[in-house]
């Protein structure tokens, strides 16, 4: 297809200058290499982040989400992050380990910016950092260390143009396949999907922490 191949690609730095121009001098000197006390507002403000990575099988973006205020901001250079109970694939933790490279981006529930965490990560089992993050009786099985590089807020014209904090725009959970269904096609019937839609919200309930 021509519109995805040949000379409609942008293929260097100075075609892509060239249709874009240059960044304002707000986008730029919003970036700084440290969590500056207005962007630790924010921070301890969010329940939810998408955390980014990259190993040798390519590259990973994993949801991470607590009550607000989960990542701990240990100093204006180290951020904290407990690792709570997912599906156990651990791909985020196996790219870490092979490549510390990370990127973050922090949603808070109404508000149009986001903010934006680049640096590189380690996974510890350090007693004293996982005694930090007790929730319902649990404590995480280790933590992501985040050492920041880069901190800048996003602009919200993304979550403007979606309507993402708009009520009005929700989508009934109905409306699309069920988890169970998805995962009954994906594996060709090896996974009942009947079932698994049963068990779901118990499994839910009882694997949270």
């Amino acid at each position: 297809m021509d519109a995805i191949s040949g000379d409609n690609l942008i293929r260097d730095e100075a075609a892509l200058a060239a249709i874009y121009g240059e960044s304002s001098a707000g986008a730029v000197a919003k970036e700084i290499d440290y969590i500056h006390p207005h962007y630790k507002a924010m921070i301890e403000a969010s329940p939810f982040l998408v955390l980014a990575t990259s190993g040798p099988e390519g590259l990973d973006c994993s949801p991470r989400g607590d009550p607000a205020g989960f990542v701990d901001v240990l100093d204006d250079k180290t951020l904290l992050i407990p690792d709570r109970r997912g599906n156990n694939r651990i791909d985020s933790l196996h790219n870490i380990i092979r490549d510390d490279r990370v990127a973050l981006l922090f949603l808070i529930p109404g508000v149009g910016e986001t903010l934006r965490v680049n640096g590189r990560a380690q996974v510890s089992v350090a007693p004293e950092l996982i005694g930090r993050f007790p929730y319902r009786g649990t404590l995480p099985r280790s933590v992501i260390v985040v050492r920041a590089q880069s901190v800048y807020f996003q602009c919200p014209k993304a979550l403007v143009r979606s309507e993402l904090w708009n009520p009005e725009r929700h989508i009934d959970r109905k409306h699309l396949p069920s988890t169970g269904k998805i995962l009954a096609e994906v594996t060709a019937g090896m996974i009942n999907g009947e079932q698994y839609d049963r068990d779901y919200p118990e499994r839910l309930r009882t694997t949270m922490y």
